[in-house]
C-alpha cells in the first residue's frame, strides 16, 4: 500500500482547507484521527535547526523569544528529480524556489492571523516541499514550551502554549517528537514531561537530543541515547545541529549534514551508534514509522468517516435546503413548507397523530354533562311555573291550555342552552389552536424559517378565529330555532285531562293548583330534554361543519390571496433563516464534502493495492 503519506497529507490539506482544525465539539473531526508527527520542545532546544535538517533547507523564522506562533504542517514530499520548491495551502499554485521567500511567507502568514503581536494561534499553516533529497513526511511544528510571559505577550502565553501543544499530542494517532537539549538536565526537560504525562508507556513518543556537541568536556549522553536514563519504546536519536555561527555563515545545509555524520562517526562516545544517529536517520526512521503508523490506522479511519457521513447527511436533511435566490423558487418553498404544515396538522385530527381524539371528548363527555348541569329544575320549580304562567295570562286567564305559558317556559329554558353550545365551541377553538401550535414545532421544515413560522402561526389563529366565528352563529341559530318553533306533535300526543261530561278541560278552580301546575312543569321538562338530546348531536354536527372542516380545507386561504400579493423582498422575509441554522448547514456542508473526499481518496489507494 504506497502512498500512503500522501493521502495523509491530502487530507490534512483539505481539513484545513474546509474549517477542521480539530477541537470542534459541535460536528465530527477528521483532523483528530489522522496520524501525524508533532514537534515538541522547549524555546531554544534546538526543535527549528532540527527540522531544517531533515528538509535540508534554511526556511523557518529565527529570532528570540516566540517565533513560531502558529502550527505549521509541514509535508514532505521526495521527487524523484526536478528543483526544490515550496508550496502554501493559500496559496496553491504558486511554487517558491527561493526559500528565503518560504520563510518570509511563513512570518507574512502568521502576522495575517496573529497581527504583529506575539499571540498564538491554533489555525495551521500548511507547507509542502518537494524536493528529492527529502523522505515522505508530515510533520507538525508548534510554539515552542515557555516558562514566563515576556514583554508584549498576555499572562496566558504558558498556559495557552501548553493546551495548545496538548490538544496535538493528545490524540491516540499522534507520533511525539520530543526534542531536547543535550546540555541541559533531562529531568526538567518541558518536551518530556507532557510527553510522559500523555503518552506514560512511550509507544507513540520518539525522544530526539540536540546540542551533543555543546556538553560539557568529559560528559557525554550515551545513557539517554541508550534508554538507560529514560527508557522509551523507540529509540533515542542524537543529533547535531548548525551552531549559531554556521547559521550566520550561511553554511550549506548539505555539509551540515556531512558535518553531522563526521561527528558521530569520529566521536569516541557515539561512534558505536553512529549509523543510527543524526537527522538524515531520524527522518527516514519517522518516514517509515508513520507509514506503519498510518497503515494500521486506515481500517478505523474508515469506519470513522463512513459514520460521520451518515451523521451529517441525516443531519443536513434536518436543517433542510439552502435558500432560494428567485422570487418563483421562494414562492414555491413558502407553499411547500405550508403543505407540510398542513399535512402534520391534518394528520392529528384524523388520528395519525394524536390531538384530535380531545374533540370526540368535547362532544361525547362536555356538551352532555354541562346540558345535564343546567338548572331546569329551578326554572320548572311549581314556584316559577304559577308566576310564568299568571303572567303570561294577563288579565284574562287561559281558557283551556295555557298556551303562553308553555311558551315561555320552554323558551327560557332553552335560553340556557346557548350557555353550553358557546362553550363547545370555544373548546373545539381552544384544541384547534393547541393543534395548530404543536403541528408547527412538529413540522422539521419551518424549524429553519422563524418569521415564515411566526407568520403561518398568526394566519391559522386568524382564520380559526374567523371559523369560531361562525361556528358560534350556526349553534346559536340552532338553539333559537328549537325556541322559533315549537314541535306541536310533541303536545298533541301529551294524555288530556278529561272533565266528567268527557271534555278535555281544566276547571277554573284546578287552573292554578299544585298538581296541574306540576303537570305543566313535567310536560316542559320532557320536552326540553327532547331539544337537549337533538341538540347533543346538532351543535357538534355545526363545530365539526364550521371549524373542523373549514380548517382542514381553508386553513390558509386568507394567508395564500396575500402571499400571492408579495414582492420578491417580501417573499425573502418570509424566508429570513435562523443565521444560526445557516451557519450550522453551511458547516455540516463543508465537514459533509470533506469526509466525501477522504473516503474517495482513502478508496483510490486502498483499490490501487
Amino acid at each position: 500500500m504506497e502512498g500512503l503519506i500522501s493521502l495523509v497529507n491530502r487530507l490534512q490539506r483539505a481539513c484545513t482547507a474546509l474549517g477542521d482544525h480539530g477541537g470542534d465539539k459541535g460536528l465530527p473531526t477528521l483532523w483528530e484521527s489522522l496520524p501525524a508527527v508533532v514537534v515538541l520542545g522547549g524555546q531554544s532546544s534546538g526543535k527549528s535547526s532540527v527540522l531544517e535538517s531533515i528538509v535540508g533547507r534554511d526556511f523557518l523564522p529565527r529570532g528570540a523569544g516566540i517565533v513560531t506562533r502558529r502550527p505549521l504542517v509541514l509535508q514532505l514530499h521526495k521527487t524523484e528529480s526536478g528543483p526544490e520548491y515550496g508550496e502554501f495551502l493559500h496559496a496553491p499554485r504558486k511554487r517558491l524556489t527561493d526559500f528565503a521567500a518560504v520563510r518570509k511567507e511563513i512570518q507574512d502568514e502568521t502576522d495575517r492571523v496573529t497581527g504583529r503581536s506575539k499571540q498564538i494561534s491554533p489555525v495551521p499553516i500548511h507547507l509542502s516541499i518537494y524536493s528529492p533529497h527529502v523522505v515522505n513526511l508530515t510533520l507538525v511544528d508548534l510554539p515552542g514550551l515557555t516558562k514566563v510571559a515576556v514583554e508584549g505577550q498576555p499572562d496566558s502565553i504558558v498556559a495557552d502554549i501548553e493546551n495548545m501543544v496538548r490538544s496535538y499530542i493528545e490524540k491516540p494517532n499522534t507520533i511525539i517528537l520530543a526534542i531536547t537539549p543535550a546540555n541541559q538536565d533531562l529531568a526538567t526537560s518541558d518536551a518530556i514531561k507532557l510527553a510522559r504525562e500523555v503518552d506514560p508507556s512511550g509507544e507513540r513518543t520518539f525522544g530526539v537530543l540536540t546540542k551533543l556537541d555543546l556538553m560539557d568536556k568529559g560528559t557525554n549522553a550515551v545513557d539517554i541515547l541508550e534508554g538507560r536514563a529514560y527508557k522509551l519504546q523507540h529509540p533515542w536519536v542524537g543529533v547535531v545541529n548548525r551552531s549559531q555561527a554556521d547559521i550566520n555563515k550561511q553554511v550549506d545545509m548539505i555539509v551540515s549534514r556531512r558535518k553531522e555524520r563526521e561527528y558521530f562517526t569520529n566521536s569516541l562516545d557515539y561512534r558505536h551508534f553512529a549509523s543510527r544517529m543524526g537527522s538524515e536517520y531520524l527522518g527516514h526512521m519517522l518516514s517509515k514509522h508513520l507509514e506503519a503508523v498510518i497503515k494500521s490506522r486506515i481500517p478505523n479511519i474508515q469506519m470513522l468517516i463512513n459514520k460521520s457521513i451518515d451523521e451529517l447527511e441525516t443531519e443536513m436533511n434536518r436543517l433542510g435546503r439552502p435558500i432560494a435566490s428567485d422570487a418563483g423558487a421562494q414562492l414555491y418553498t413558502i407553499l411547500e413548507l405550508c403543505r407540510s404544515f398542513d399535512q402534520v396538522f391534518k394528520d392529528h385530527l384524523d388520528g395519525v397523530r394524536s390531538g384530535g381524539e380531545r374533540l370526540y371528548t368535547v362532544f361525547d363527555n362536555q356538551l352532555p354533562a354541562a346540558l345535564k348541569k343546567l338548572p331546569f329544575d329551578k326554572h320548572l320549580s311549581i314556584q316559577n311555573v304559577r308566576k310564568l304562567i299568571t303572567e303570561a295570562d294577563g288579565y284574562q286567564p287561559h281558557l283551556i291550555a295555557p298556551e303562553q305559558g308553555y311558551r315561555r317556559l320552554i323558551e327560557g329554558a332553552l335560553t340556557m342552552i346557548r350557555g353550553p353550545a358557546e362553550a363547545v365551541i370555544d373548546a373545539v377553538h381552544f384544541i384547534l389552536k393547541e393543534l395548530v401550535r404543536k403541528s408547527l414545532e412538529e413540522t422539521q421544515e419551518l424549524k429553519q424559517f422563524p418569521t415564515l413560522q411566526s407568520e403561518l402561526g398568526a394566519a391559522a389563529v386568524s382564520a380559526l378565529e374567523r371559523f369560531r366565528e361562525e361556528s358560534r352563529k350556526t349553534a346559536l341559530r340552532l338553539v333559537d330555532m328549537e325556541s322559533s318553533y315549537l314541535t306541536v306533535d310533541f303536545f298533541r300526543k301529551l294524555p288530556q285531562e278529561v272533565e266528567k261530561g268527557g271534555n278535555p278541560a281544566v276547571s277554573s278552580l284546578d287552573r292554578y293548583s299544585d298538581p296541574h301546575l306540576r303537570r305543566i312543569g313535567s310536560n316542559v321538562s320532557a320536552y326540553v330534554n327532547m331539544v337537549c338530546e337533538t341538540l347533543r348531536h346538532t351543535i357538534p354536527k355545526a363545530a365539526v361543519h364550521c371549524q373542523v372542516r373549514e380548517a382542514k380545507r381553508t386553513l390558509f386561504d386568507n394567508f395564500y390571496t396575500e402571499l400571492g400579493k408579495k414582492e420578491a423582498k417580501q417573499l425573502a422575509r418570509l424566508l429570513d433563516e435562523d443565521p444560526a441554522i445557516m451557519e450550522r448547514r453551511v458547516a455540516c456542508a463543508k465537514r459533509l464534502e470533506l469526509y466525501k473526499n477522504a473516503r474517495n481518496e482513502i478508496d483510490s489507494v486502498v483499490w490501487a493495492k
